[in-house]
């Protein structure tokens, strides 16, 4: 079965400073029909939020960021956008990033290297979407 096209796609806020890598999620999402806003730093990050006139449904960000972490954007991101989705990208395994304080228990961490299908079902999870 194919899918038919949605009207709304969801957009979601890559924020990565590593450009290539966050060029790479922005077309991993795009293909898979996500409108995406990038931003290469927390501050990018939150002018982004503060100034997209639309729905910003989901924040991709990496965990160490220049600055703060990814955990404290997502923190403040959501201050701005209540029922913003959080997906986490980091080479610190989950178990080790939870133990340093830098996401809670009930966060969702995608592993470095990751597949385009483990991002996509981290979003999907967070924007509580089948498929």
């Amino acid at each position: 079965m194919s899918e038919a096209p949605v009207a709304e796609r969801p957009t979601v806020l890559v924020v990565d400073d590593e450009e290539d890598l966050r060029d790479i999620m922005r077309r991993m999402l795009e293909r898979r029909g996500y409108a995406t806003l990038v931003a290469g730093d927390p501050e990018e990050a939150m002018s982004v939020c503060r100034e997209h006139p639309g729905e910003i449904a989901a924040l991709v960000t990496d965990l160490t960021l220049p600055g703060v972490s990814g955990g404290e954007l997502a923190g403040a991101a959501s201050d701005l956008r209540p029922g913003l989705g959080v997906v986490f990208i980091s080479g610190l395994p989950k178990d080790i990033a939870v133990t340093k304080g830098l996401v809670g228990a009930d966060a969702l961490l995608v592993k470095k290297p990751f597949t385009a299908d483990a991002l996509l079902a981290a979003l999907k999870s967070v924007l509580g979407q089948n498929g």
